[in-house]
């Protein structure tokens, strides 16, 4: 009957692509039956897949509970609701379905037939700080990936106040007396999920590797060292940002006592209160001056300690490691402000970030010129914010990881132009652009080298997504390359392969070598190991 019905259609003028975009695809899982779509390519796509049950009334702020089952068919072809959270980042471009604390779904993409195939599996965790982001988004789409024959997926999990509110009644209520990390626990939630139902989708629940890029990558770290995550993961992929120097875990009393503070600015005397306003208004209230940010937390279930003592003692997930940064990671007015840059006024800002250790730093990030103080400022600057602790994380997972390899790259491609039609834009936070009505604002200085977030695209396979920039030849090649390493990586464990320059594991001390990734890709030993020796005597404690 298919093939009768294919026929037909051809004979009307309708093209295999045609019918490849409209064809249902089901599978089953164990909560259901689910209907996705066969794309133009082939690649079978699921999306707006329930992994818990919706965090909302009693279960806002409590461990994600298992999903329902569900009679007859559940339709998977549009993206669930993205978490609760405000505009705050200019770069972010969203497919999903609204905002909603209902947000705990997923979306996999797989090149698979059947369920019998056995192909590795990607697990991405999107960038944001924690406060924003979205698996919905274009250049973390899985179909490129799904296209070189792994099973692709993107994750949602629970944002800023919803995601990692910690608070003393909240630690009472819990089975596990902890509280915050939330947005965490979702994320292994859904790592549970793809153990129980990834075969399904043609995907090997023993092959998974979890990747993610900012908050995304720190969330990486976070489930390696967890005793929750770590026997769930064959391998991990790091882009900028670990949680041992960027955003790192406060202790429990801590957290907790910024959350009462919190409540009392909203009038809650009890978790009942709470838990009675409106989605919107604990949003909204996020936004007052003086609320703080909420962070990860050292709740003693989740992370039963800071992360850098369960890496020194080697209690991590001991899998495969590859990560890296950027070159442009922060721009240097992170340093110095609005102030212009020359050696004095760069001098002066070390001086005021670092007082007696000052004439330290400035050997290790000289600025006899305003050439040179504005390229130390940039790299200190980027350091500071994510670069030393992306550092620290490979270099004591291969010190501590029980032999496992790790993979470090340095990534310096700049983005190209921006397409005509962007007009008047400044750089982002996030490393995109924010369009710019104000022509009378002062704009930031133009990026020289790869910007926070500026890689994605690139390693996804996914250049074509963003209309924002003008795509040359040479940012296609340094895509394939990046990609093609990523690829091999979540395959084999280790990116080399055919026609890719050969790139080799840290070794645990010692300087080390690093993949620099441009257009002419190569391995490099590594330069600046003393800064990152330093800058731990201030980063991590």
């Amino acid at each position: 009957m298919k093939t009768y019905l294919t026929s037909i259609l051809l004979a009307l003028g309708f093209s295999s692509v045609t019918l490849a975009q409209t064809t249902p695809t089901r599978v089953q899982v164990a909560n259901g039956t689910l209907e996705g779509r066969v794309e133009a390519t082939g690649i079978r796509s699921f999306k707006g897949i329930p992994f818990a049950q919706p965090p909302v009334g009693d279960l806002r702020w409590r461990e994600p509970q298992p999903p329902k089952n569900w009679q007859g068919v559940r339709q998977a072809d549009k993206f669930g609701p993205r978490a609760m959270q405000r505009p705050i980042f200019g770069d972010m471009n969203f497919r999903s379905n609204g905002v909603s604390e209902d947000c705990l779904y997923l979306n996999v993409w797989t090149p698979a037939k059947s369920g019998n195939e056995k192909l590795p599996v990607l697990v991405y965790f999107y960038g944001g700080g924690f406060m924003a982001g979205d698996g919905s988004e274009p250049r973390y789409d899985g179909e490129s990936m799904a296209k070189r024959g792994i099973v692709a997926l993107t994750v949602n999990y629970r944002l800023n106040v919803f995601g990692f509110m910690a608070h003393p009644e909240l630690t009472k209520e819990s089975p596990n007396k902890a509280s915050g990390n939330y947005g965490l626990l979702d994320q292994s939630a859904a790592l549970r999920w793809v153990q129980q139902n990834i075969a399904a989708f043609g995907g090997d629940p023993k092959r998974v590797t979890i990747a993610g890029e900012s908050a995304g990558s720190a969330s990486v770290s976070a489930q390696m060292v967890s005793p929750l995550s770590k026997n769930l993961i064959a391998g991990a992929i790091g882009e900028s940002g670990s949680i041992m120097g960027t955003l790192t875990p406060v202790s429990l009393a801590e957290a907790e006592k910024a959350g009462v503070a919190f409540a009392e600015s909203l009038g809650a005397t009890s978790l009942a209160a709470l838990r009675a306003l409106s989605a919107e208004q604990v949003l909204e209230a996020t936004a007052k001056p003086n609320v703080g940010r909420f962070g990860l937390v050292v709740d003693g279930y989740f992370l039963p300690k800071p992360a850098h003592e369960i890496m020194a003692a080697g209690e991590q997930a001991r899998v495969p490691l590859l990560a890296g940064w950027n070159s442009e990671e922060m721009n240097y007015r992170f340093m110095l402000g609005a102030e212009p840059i020359t050696p004095e006024s760069y001098k002066k800002a070390v001086e005021k970030a670092y007082g007696p250790q000052a004439n330290e730093v400035l050997k290790l990030y000289p600025g006899a010129t305003a050439e040179e103080a504005m390229q130390s400022a940039t790299d200190l600057s980027g350091d500071r914010f994510i670069g030393f602790s992306t550092w620290k994380w490979t270099d004591m997972h291969a010190r501590t990881g029980g032999g496992k390899p790790v993979y470090r790259y340095y990534y310096a491609r700049p983005r190209p132009a921006m397409t005509a039609e962007m007009g008047n834009a400044t750089p982002g936070l996030a490393g995109g652009v924010i369009r710019n009505t104000d022509t009378s604002a002062p704009k930031a200085p133009p990026a020289k080298g790869a910007v926070h977030s500026a890689e994605i695209e690139y390693a996804m396979g996914n250049l074509a997504t963003n209309k924002v920039y003008a795509w040359t030849p040479d940012d296609h090649k340094v895509s394939e390359t990046m990609q093609a390493y990523f690829a091999n990586f979540i395959k084999t464990g280790n990116p080399n392969g055919s026609g890719l320059p050969k790139w080799s594991a840290v070794k645990p001390a010692g300087p080390a070598e690093i993949m620099v990734i441009d257009v002419n890709t190569r391995p490099e030993t590594e330069k600046n190991r003393e800064r990152y020796l330093f800058l731990d005597r201030f980063m991590v404690r």
